[in-house]
Protein backbone atom coordinates (compact mmCIF):
# COMPACT_ATOMS: atom_id res chain seq x y z
CA UNK A 1 0.00 0.00 0.00
CA UNK A 2 1.30 3.48 -1.14
CA UNK A 3 1.69 6.34 1.37
CA UNK A 4 1.22 9.77 0.76
CA UNK A 5 3.49 12.40 2.08
CA UNK A 6 4.20 16.38 1.55
CA UNK A 7 7.25 18.16 1.32
CA UNK A 8 7.47 21.79 1.39
CA UNK A 9 9.82 23.99 -1.45
CA UNK A 10 9.73 27.31 -2.90
CA UNK A 11 8.64 27.87 -6.01
CA UNK A 12 8.19 30.88 -8.44
CA UNK A 13 5.20 31.63 -10.99
CA UNK A 14 4.88 34.91 -13.43
CA UNK A 15 1.98 37.54 -13.55
CA UNK A 16 0.90 39.99 -15.63
CA UNK A 17 0.55 43.94 -15.60
CA UNK A 18 -1.03 46.00 -17.75
CA UNK A 19 -0.53 50.45 -18.13
CA UNK A 20 1.45 51.74 -15.35
CA UNK A 21 0.80 52.87 -11.76
CA UNK A 22 1.28 56.21 -11.21
CA UNK A 23 -0.68 59.44 -9.06
CA UNK A 24 -3.39 59.25 -11.90
CA UNK A 25 -4.52 55.37 -11.19
CA UNK A 26 -7.87 55.71 -10.16
CA UNK A 27 -8.56 51.82 -9.77
CA UNK A 28 -6.20 49.03 -9.22
CA UNK A 29 -7.34 45.19 -10.27
CA UNK A 30 -6.83 42.09 -8.92
CA UNK A 31 -8.16 39.57 -11.74
CA UNK A 32 -8.08 35.80 -11.46
CA UNK A 33 -8.44 34.21 -14.96
CA UNK A 34 -10.79 31.20 -15.71
CA UNK A 35 -9.49 27.51 -16.14
CA UNK A 36 -7.83 27.28 -19.55
CA UNK A 37 -6.82 30.33 -19.76
CA UNK A 38 -3.44 32.28 -19.36
CA UNK A 39 -2.79 35.60 -17.63
CA UNK A 40 -1.27 36.96 -20.73
CA UNK A 41 -3.84 36.50 -22.83
CA UNK A 42 -6.63 36.57 -20.03
CA UNK A 43 -5.13 40.61 -19.33
CA UNK A 44 -5.98 41.98 -22.81
CA UNK A 45 -9.86 42.06 -21.53
CA UNK A 46 -8.98 44.80 -19.92
CA UNK A 47 -7.19 46.50 -22.43
CA UNK A 48 -10.10 48.97 -23.11
CA UNK A 49 -10.29 50.38 -19.84
CA UNK A 50 -8.89 53.99 -19.38
CA UNK A 51 -4.62 53.28 -19.22
CA UNK A 52 -4.50 56.61 -16.72
CA UNK A 53 -6.50 55.26 -14.50
CA UNK A 54 -6.48 51.89 -14.11
CA UNK A 55 -3.67 49.40 -13.30
CA UNK A 56 -4.39 45.77 -13.78
CA UNK A 57 -2.56 42.88 -12.04
CA UNK A 58 -3.28 39.58 -13.12
CA UNK A 59 -2.03 36.63 -11.49
CA UNK A 60 -1.20 33.18 -13.14
CA UNK A 61 -2.80 29.59 -12.22
CA UNK A 62 0.02 27.34 -11.65
CA UNK A 63 -0.85 24.58 -12.93
CA UNK A 64 -0.73 24.45 -16.95
CA UNK A 65 -1.25 21.91 -19.53
CA UNK A 66 -2.09 21.28 -23.20
CA UNK A 67 -5.15 21.66 -24.70
CA UNK A 68 -6.63 19.46 -27.58
CA UNK A 69 -4.55 16.52 -29.43
CA UNK A 70 -2.42 18.91 -31.29
CA UNK A 71 -0.25 20.12 -28.00
CA UNK A 72 -0.67 23.57 -29.48
CA UNK A 73 -1.90 25.71 -27.36
CA UNK A 74 -1.59 25.93 -23.20
CA UNK A 75 -4.52 26.50 -20.24
CA UNK A 76 -4.09 26.31 -16.72
CA UNK A 77 -6.18 25.33 -13.82
CA UNK A 78 -5.97 27.29 -10.17
CA UNK A 79 -7.31 23.82 -8.64
CA UNK A 80 -9.33 20.57 -8.95
CA UNK A 81 -10.67 18.21 -5.82
CA UNK A 82 -7.21 16.65 -5.59
CA UNK A 83 -5.37 17.76 -2.73
CA UNK A 84 -7.70 21.27 -2.65
CA UNK A 85 -7.12 21.88 0.94
CA UNK A 86 -3.42 22.27 0.30
CA UNK A 87 -2.96 23.77 -3.09
CA UNK A 88 -5.57 26.54 -2.36
CA UNK A 89 -3.05 27.72 0.66
CA UNK A 90 -0.11 26.98 -1.96
CA UNK A 91 -2.48 29.37 -4.23
CA UNK A 92 -3.05 32.36 -1.97
CA UNK A 93 0.54 32.43 -0.39
CA UNK A 94 1.28 32.97 -4.21
CA UNK A 95 -1.50 35.76 -4.26
CA UNK A 96 -0.09 37.28 -1.24
CA UNK A 97 3.05 37.53 -2.60
CA UNK A 98 2.02 38.95 -5.66
CA UNK A 99 -0.12 41.82 -3.87
CA UNK A 100 2.86 42.50 -1.68
CA UNK A 101 5.48 43.02 -4.35
CA UNK A 102 3.01 45.37 -6.33
CA UNK A 103 2.91 47.88 -2.63
CA UNK A 104 -0.86 48.76 -3.74
CA UNK A 105 -2.20 48.66 -0.23
CA UNK A 106 -2.26 52.52 -0.04
CA UNK A 107 -4.44 52.93 -2.83
CA UNK A 108 -7.88 53.63 -1.96
CA UNK A 109 -9.97 52.14 -4.87
CA UNK A 110 -9.21 48.05 -5.29
CA UNK A 111 -10.96 45.91 -7.50
CA UNK A 112 -10.74 42.08 -7.18
CA UNK A 113 -12.53 40.41 -9.56
CA UNK A 114 -13.00 36.46 -10.39
CA UNK A 115 -14.23 35.05 -13.92
CA UNK A 116 -15.34 31.40 -14.02
CA UNK A 117 -13.13 29.29 -11.88
CA UNK A 118 -11.28 32.43 -10.86
CA UNK A 119 -14.08 33.25 -8.80
CA UNK A 120 -13.35 30.86 -6.02
CA UNK A 121 -10.11 31.93 -5.30
CA UNK A 122 -11.13 35.82 -5.71
CA UNK A 123 -13.18 35.36 -2.79
CA UNK A 124 -11.37 32.70 -1.09
CA UNK A 125 -8.65 35.08 -1.03
CA UNK A 126 -10.58 38.26 -0.22
CA UNK A 127 -11.90 35.91 2.88
CA UNK A 128 -9.06 34.93 4.39
CA UNK A 129 -6.92 37.82 4.14
CA UNK A 130 -9.61 39.99 4.89
CA UNK A 131 -8.70 42.22 2.02
CA UNK A 132 -10.67 45.73 2.13
CA UNK A 133 -11.30 46.02 -1.50
CA UNK A 134 -14.25 48.68 -3.15
CA UNK A 135 -15.51 46.04 -5.67
CA UNK A 136 -15.64 42.35 -5.35
CA UNK A 137 -16.64 41.38 -8.93
CA UNK A 138 -18.00 37.45 -9.24
CA UNK A 139 -18.32 36.86 -12.98
CA UNK A 140 -19.97 33.94 -14.28
CA UNK A 141 -18.77 31.48 -11.67
CA UNK A 142 -19.42 29.43 -8.31
CA UNK A 143 -19.35 30.20 -4.73
CA UNK A 144 -16.78 27.79 -2.45
CA UNK A 145 -19.12 25.93 -0.60
CA UNK A 146 -17.46 26.19 2.40
CA UNK A 147 -17.56 30.31 2.40
CA UNK A 148 -20.28 32.10 5.08
CA UNK A 149 -22.01 35.10 6.03
CA UNK A 150 -19.10 35.53 8.63
CA UNK A 151 -16.20 35.30 6.31
CA UNK A 152 -17.23 38.58 4.50
CA UNK A 153 -18.45 40.65 7.76
CA UNK A 154 -15.15 42.65 7.79
CA UNK A 155 -15.90 44.53 4.97
CA UNK A 156 -16.94 47.78 4.63
CA UNK A 157 -21.04 48.30 3.92
CA UNK A 158 -20.12 50.56 1.50
CA UNK A 159 -18.55 47.83 -0.75
CA UNK A 160 -19.70 46.52 -3.94
CA UNK A 161 -20.61 43.08 -4.99
CA UNK A 162 -21.45 42.41 -7.98
CA UNK A 163 -22.65 38.87 -9.28
CA UNK A 164 -22.77 39.00 -13.18
CA UNK A 165 -23.36 36.21 -15.92
CA UNK A 166 -24.75 36.03 -19.58
CA UNK A 167 -27.66 34.96 -19.79
CA UNK A 168 -26.84 32.52 -23.10
CA UNK A 169 -24.50 31.22 -20.52
CA UNK A 170 -24.05 27.47 -21.16
CA UNK A 171 -23.63 27.47 -17.99
CA UNK A 172 -26.96 28.78 -17.07
CA UNK A 173 -28.49 26.15 -14.76
CA UNK A 174 -25.51 26.62 -12.68
CA UNK A 175 -24.98 30.63 -13.25
CA UNK A 176 -28.95 30.82 -11.66
CA UNK A 177 -28.49 28.22 -8.98
CA UNK A 178 -25.33 30.30 -7.55
CA UNK A 179 -27.70 33.29 -7.66
CA UNK A 180 -30.35 31.83 -5.92
CA UNK A 181 -27.37 30.49 -3.49
CA UNK A 182 -26.44 34.23 -2.96
CA UNK A 183 -30.09 35.94 -2.31
CA UNK A 184 -30.74 32.92 -0.06
CA UNK A 185 -27.66 32.64 2.07
CA UNK A 186 -27.03 36.16 2.23
CA UNK A 187 -23.14 35.95 2.28
CA UNK A 188 -22.89 39.28 1.22
CA UNK A 189 -25.84 41.03 2.99
CA UNK A 190 -26.92 44.03 1.11
CA UNK A 191 -23.77 44.54 -0.94
CA UNK A 192 -25.05 42.20 -3.37
CA UNK A 193 -25.70 43.31 -6.66
CA UNK A 194 -27.14 40.76 -9.68
CA UNK A 195 -26.34 41.70 -13.25
CA UNK A 196 -27.31 39.59 -15.89
CA UNK A 197 -26.27 40.72 -19.39
CA UNK A 198 -27.04 39.81 -23.02
CA UNK A 199 -24.36 37.37 -24.27
CA UNK A 200 -22.93 33.41 -23.52
CA UNK A 201 -19.82 32.65 -20.77
CA UNK A 202 -17.56 35.02 -21.36
CA UNK A 203 -15.89 38.17 -20.09
CA UNK A 204 -18.20 40.93 -20.47
CA UNK A 205 -15.80 44.30 -21.74
CA UNK A 206 -18.85 46.60 -21.65
CA UNK A 207 -19.70 45.78 -17.98
CA UNK A 208 -15.63 45.96 -16.81
CA UNK A 209 -15.77 49.95 -18.87
CA UNK A 210 -19.04 50.48 -16.51
CA UNK A 211 -17.00 49.10 -13.04
CA UNK A 212 -14.06 50.88 -13.84
CA UNK A 213 -15.87 54.74 -14.35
Amino acid sequence: MSTQKEAAYTSTNTYRTLNNLTEKTKNVWMVFHGMGYLSKYFINYFSELDADENYIIAPQAPSKYYQGKDFKHVGASWLTRENTMTETQNILNYVDAVYKKESIESFPNLIVMGYSQGVSIATRWVASREIQCNKLILHSGGIPAELEPSDFEFLSPNTQVIYLYGNKDQYITEARETEEKLKGNKLFQDRLKIEVFDGIHEVNRELLLNISK
